[in-house]
């Protein structure tokens, strides 16, 4: 079945296909396979879509995972239908089969007639019911004092599954719970065959042991009369040999993304509550661009563009013409922006960087060098002169990709992604970032800015405006507020200034020689405003060899 959400655009030029097998045929055929296969846990539509796109063929829908997601125990405290809603998300998320663990069937032969309905209905392509009493508790959880279900009613139930399926390959797996309540493989396999001729798909075979010794011995003596499924939670060591070697159909991962997940949460809001902060995990994280490509955002943004008026989207400009002298050899052959670090030119992880943030249009402004930076990811730009010039000729060269909403940044930054996702919610004409950080050593004579107030991080986003930008520290105004990283923002007025302001300079006679601070004081002197974002670190421009290394250490998680 094609993925509900993907296909909400009809596509017009789509060709007619043979229609594709049904999820229960794809699970029925895994049963029947040759080889092993395997399947995974999932809880949910996002963890159900990450096994799809991992490459699993199959999903397990555990009632240990559902339950642990709803934060119950697994002893049939979810009901039900709260588990078939939960379904219901997991399978219009992915394309793949989803075998339930249905427990006992949630009561009798009727509930289990019901219960097949509604999974059908869902596009749920098995269901494994287990021979304990109902409600039933974890295997895990004292099994021997379990009793298990009366043989004659629980083919039964497996009878009334099968005859209320609509769809000849619907899948019924009986599991046998035999061994886990120690009576041993002669009981195992009288009920193994008896739940085969009731109509059973396929046999579980459940075990509690570290080893699969009578998992092994009971896939020996079956000898292959139904396909076999295994669920190597406590014999986990065993080497996958070993299962193929026994014939078995399906292994069951059947718990492992809920169990990883949960150890993740706890180590992340334990960091989250010592440190009192979030740029600490920040990057050890899934991005939430990660959650929205998860949840078909790209599909969202599809439907936008053709039904809504698209919006406008965001440039980004790079100035990265120089060569960066302070280099020496290492920019010989190349400009300063293709220097690697960590094996990653810089310029592709700026690029990177802007993407994370949905800044898919960039353009860089390139000089010497410049063939050495065509690259597939962002458009090039060329400022002929770039030896007789300063950064404003270059960024001139590219009035024509002057947009209403962009990002002006130089080409040797790296930077934590919070900064730009910052500036960009940032409002304002015209929004420059400055770094109130003291104590960050630097390379070359830094920009400094003096704003209208000083850095107080209990005010975040406060309305700050900026004086002016000097190289040097100005003795008759006091200490800098900030560093200028060189990145700044600007909106559709701020673009008109900007654009006026270099139609207003290129009058001048030291036009060819000016640079972007020199751009921001005309704007000032003519009464424009530009306003401030304050950042405190977790930044580094890349000048000298001295820079590099602090490079290599700054992408590896040290700032």
């Amino acid at each position: 079945m094609p993925d509900p959400v993907s296909n909400h655009i009809p596509d017009k030029t789509r060709k007619t296909r043979p229609p594709e097998l049904s999820r229960s045929a794809r699970l029925h055929a895994l049963l029947a396979s040759q080889e092993l296969e395997f399947i995974l846990e999932a809880h949910n539509g996002i963890s159900a879509k990450i096994v799809e796109r991992t490459g699993f063929k199959g999903i397990w829908a555990s009632g240990l995972a559902l339950s642990a997601q709803f934060g119950v125990r697994d002893s049939n405290e979810a009901s039900w239908t709260q588990i078939i809603d939960m379904l219901e998300f997991m399978s219009d998320a992915t394309s793949i089969p989803i075998l339930l663990d249905g427990d006992t069937g949630y009561g009798n032969f009727n509930n289990m007639r019901r219960l097949v309905c509604k999974l059908e209905q869902r596009h749920i392509a098995g269901v494994c019911i287990e021979d304990k009493l109902f409600p039933k508790t974890n295997s895990f959880i004292d099994g021997k004092r379990q009793p298990l279900a009366d043989i004659d009613e629980f083919c039964g139930k497996i009878k009334a599954g099968k005859d209320s399926q609509r769809d000849d390959d619907f899948c019924i797996v009986a599991r046998i719970e035999a061994l886990i309540a120690g009576w041993g493989l002669a009981e195992a396999l009288r009920r193994a065959e008896a739940y085969h001729q009731a109509g059973a798909d396929a046999i579980l075979i459940h075990s509690k042991r570290s080893r699969p010794d009578e998992i092994i011995a009971f896939a020996n003596a079956w000898d292959n009369r139904c396909p076999v499924v295994i669920v190597p939670t406590k014999y986990y060591s065993t080497p996958t040999a070993v299962f193929r070697k026994a014939g078995i159909s399906l292994v069951i991962w059947a718990n492992h993304m809920i169990r990883s997940s949960i150890e993740s949460m706890e180590s992340i809001s334990q960091q989250i509550m010592a440190e009192q902060s979030l740029t600490g995990i920040e990057d050890q994280i899934a991005s939430v661009d990660h959650i929205f490509a998860l949840q078909g955002a790209d599909e969202l943004r599809r439907a936008q563009e053709r039904y809504l008026n698209p919006a406008t989207e965001t440039q980004a400009l790079v100035l990265a013409a120089s060569r960066g002298h302070s280099l020496y050899e290492l920019t010989e052959d190349r400009p300063k922006a293709m220097l690697t670090i960590g094996g990653v030119p810089l310029i592709r992880r700026l690029v990177d960087e802007f993407r994370e943030q949905s800044v898919t249009a960039v353009t860089v402004i390139a000089g010497y060098k410049a063939e050495k930076l065509a690259a597939a990811g962002f458009d090039l730009c060329i400022n002929e002169d770039y030896q007789d010039t300063g950064e404003l000729v270059s960024l001139a060269s590219a009035l024509d990709k002057f947009t209403d909403d962009m990002i002006i940044t130089y080409g040797d930054l790296l930077f934590r992604g919070y900064i730009l996702r910052d500036l960009l919610e940032s409002t304002g004409d015209i929004v420059i970032v400055v770094d109130s950080a003291r104590h960050v050593p630097v390379s070359d004579p830094p920009d400094y800015a003096y704003c209208s107030q000083e850095d107080d991080r209990a005010l975040f986003m406060a309305e700050v405006t900026l004086k002016h930008i000097a190289e040097r520290k100005k003795l008759d105004s006091g200490e800098p507020s900030g560093r200028w990283i060189g990145m700044l923002k600007v909106n559709a007025t701020g673009r008109a200034q900007i654009e006026a302001a270099i139609a207003e300079l290129q009058q001048q006679p030291d036009y060819r020689q000016l640079s972007l601070p020199d751009l921001i004081n005309h704007l000032l002197a003519g009464g424009k405003t530009v306003n401030v974002h304050y950042i405190n670190g977790h930044w580094l421009d890349v000048n000298t060899l001295d820079d590099l290394d602090k490079a290599a250490d700054f992408t590896h998680g040290q700032s």
